[in-house]
């Protein structure tokens, strides 16, 4: 391709909304186009460099055995009720563009498509002898994000690549699984891309266990613990760890202690003068059900600690059928209005204890008579305690007065963690001692320098990630509720139990930027450069230039070497800062030196240069791609 005739037009400053050096340079060198918020035009060096990461998805998803195939992205709403996840898509995370047609049927744009395909498997998969399958897709995917930003990492609309498998039992599921993310270690390492793989949350897609593929870069998004053995690593939404051990308390006997201007943990401390390992901090959150019910949740945690809200959030998921509710809708740290609605006086902010009384909330109105009530507040706190609570003695705690701390307290029963008697659920025993909550969860936050589980000589490290693909074991969570079934070899009808894999294309493409440009601009990787080549004229007026740069961009192009030739009316300056700029990995400039029959190689990663005998200028060319792409 001549730049003179290609839509190509370069930016000197970088955009306002530009907020990341990938969003930057790609805005800057003329690949994407933002159109509205969120959304981005790929433009003619964009798209190709999408079709060479498709091409490398491609190859190795069909290398596995999957089945490539094209998804809706238009879905009816019943088929989300049908797996319990229209209302999370649509209210909780609110993150699917929902609509309606003209017979006023609900429908969905595709965030992702396991329910389109358990439908389909539904439909047409009747026996075990049909097993294993794996189908996949890429396509474009919509998410309605509250805050779009950095481009094509966090847009409203994207290109994905998705699969889905269908097997008899775990063990086919593991197999695939394992086959999923060597497909996607090869398709990362192919890119040219540095990356580490990450036990991960499932979220809303749910399942037994997931892992993320993060590309390594310090713009990234995720928070990546790992240990230096190379035996653990997970997104700091899902890491576990050992926690440092707590000091011993100086309190040996039960006291009520004023503590003025104490509504911290920070100030507490150096008011008591205590370790925050000896205090437990007590963390109100207000969590919506999706049936309309909203429960009050006191977390008990040791004070060095911070709640995970990711944790938190699945371990509410987990109790959401004891309040006749499939997930959680929202969860939030209450703040003064949304108290107003349910405080029946004024909470102790700062001061709060394990054994906050139930008194606190005001009691529900019952419903009128025929009626359900809905969207009551539960007049009771649920309380939950973390793991790193649970085993302090003569710990610190609220008194639930304002100005006021419990010094020399201790749980009632830390052995036997059962439910509290009835007479000691609304208040704070008259002793030294708190009912331990029955519900003991890890919903801590793992930190860089805390002990690994699998070896404890090891501590965790921290990475920044940008989440590029992320694999599943659903199991059967969503054939079960859609009633996909097969025959097995003994003539019964199971569940079938699945998985599913996504890759984000235009996330990846993007990635490969943030982890790849220094000052000048972009550097693409060799294998995922929109092209390989760029021959540069640096005067127009000169015909041996001219005729030299000609001649190579045929037999460059001829050799299948993608070459762009720059034959723009442009001062020298400008087309090597442009060549820069967009990153193509090989510059060749007809220059001085083509007096002497030479020419000048420059490599763009390195900013090293050569000059190469005109007849040498292929097989040089074809050796350094090679190598490039076999590294």
């Amino acid at each position: 391709m001549r730049l003179s005739q290609m839509l190509f037009v370069t930016l000197r400053e970088s955009p306002a909304e530009a907020e990341i050096p990938s969003h930057k340079l790609l805005l800057r060198a003329g690949y994407i186009r933002r159109v509205g918020s969120g959304i981005y035009a790929y433009l003619p060096l964009m798209w190709r460099v999408l079709q060479k990461v498709s091409r490398i998805v491609r190859e190795e998803m069909n290398a596995t055995g999957a089945q490539e195939c094209l998804l809706p992205q238009l879905q009816p709403a019943e088929l989300w009720q049908e797996s319990g996840r229209w209302d999370t898509y649509t209210k909780a995370e609110g993150i699917m563009f929902a609509l309606g047609d003209r017979q006023q049927r609900e429908l969905g744009l595709g965030p992702t498509h396991e329910e389109v395909i358990t439908a389909i498997a539904r439909d047409l998969i009747r026996s075990y002898r049909q097993l294993p399958l794996n189908l996949y897709q890429i396509q474009t995917k919509f998410r309605d994000e509250i805050r779009p930003r950095f481009g094509l990492m966090r847009g409203r609309e994207f290109i994905m690549k998705d699969a889905y498998s269908f097997h008899p039992d775990e063990a086919s599921l593991k197999q695939t699984y394992q086959d999923m993310h060597q497909a996607y270690s090869n398709i990362l390492r192919r890119c040219g891309l540095k990356f580490r793989a990450v036990d991960a949350d499932s979220g809303a897609i749910g399942g037994s266990g997931s892992q993320e593929f993060m590309v390594l870069a310090d713009a990234g998004e995720d928070q990546v613990l790992f240990t230096e053995d190379g035996k653990y690593a997970a997104n700091v939404e899902k890491a576990v760890s050992l926690p440092v051990d707590p000091v011993p308390s100086g309190f040996a006997s039960h006291e009520n202690r004023a503590t003025p201007d104490t509504d911290t943990i920070q100030k507490l401390c150096k008011f008591l003068d205590c370790s925050p390992t000896q205090i437990v901090k007590n963390v109100l959150y207000q969590a919506v059900f999706d049936q309309g019910q909203t429960v009050l949740v006191l977390v008990s945690i040791r004070g060095d600690q911070a709640v995970n809200e990711v944790k938190l959030q699945n371990a509410l998921t987990n109790l959401a059928g004891e309040y006749g509710s499939k997930t959680v809708l929202s969860l939030t740290v209450p703040d003064v209005e949304a108290q107003t609605k349910w405080a029946a006086q004024p909470l102790p902010l700062g001061y709060i204890g394990p054994g906050l009384a139930n008194s606190y909330i005001k009691p529900a109105k019952p419903a009128p008579v025929g009626r359900q009530a809905t969207g009551a507040v539960i007049a009771k706190f649920l309380r939950l305690v973390d793991k790193t609570a649970v085993d302090l003695t003569n710990f610190v705690t609220g008194a639930d007065e304002a100005g006021y701390h419990v010094v020399g307290a201790n749980w009632q029963n830390q052995a036997a963690k059962t439910k509290p008697a009835k007479d000691q659920q609304d208040s704070l025993l008259p002793s030294a001692f708190y009912p331990l909550p029955s519900l003991v969860v890890d919903v801590r936050t793992a930190q860089v320098g805390d002990r690994a589980v699998h070896d404890p000589s090891q501590t965790l490290q921290s990475a920044r990630g940008i989440e590029i693909g992320h694999i599943f074991q659903l199991g059967n969570k969503y054939s079960q509720a859609m009633g996909a079934t097969y025959t097995n070899e003994q003539g019964e009808e199971v569940p079938l139990v699945m998985g599913c894999y996504g890759v984000g294309v235009s996330r990846l493409a993007q990635a490969a930027v943030e982890q790849s440009y220094d000052k000048d601009g972009i550097i693409w990787p060799v294998a995922i450069a929109p092209y390989q080549a760029i021959v540069v004229i640096p005067n127009l007026s000169d015909a041996a230039q001219v005729e030299a740069a000609s001649k190579l961009y045929a037999e460059l192009n001829a050799a299948g070497i993608e070459t762009l030739l720059d034959d723009r009316a442009e001062r020298a300056g400008v087309k090597f800062k442009d060549a820069d700029l967009i990153g193509i990995p090989y510059r060749i400039v007809t220059g001085r030196s083509l007096a002497e029959g030479k020419v000048e190689l420059v490599n763009r990663a390195s900013h090293s240069s050569q000059e190469v005998e005109l007849a040498q200028v292929v097989e040089k060319l074809k050796q350094a791609i090679a190598a490039a792409c076999a590294g």
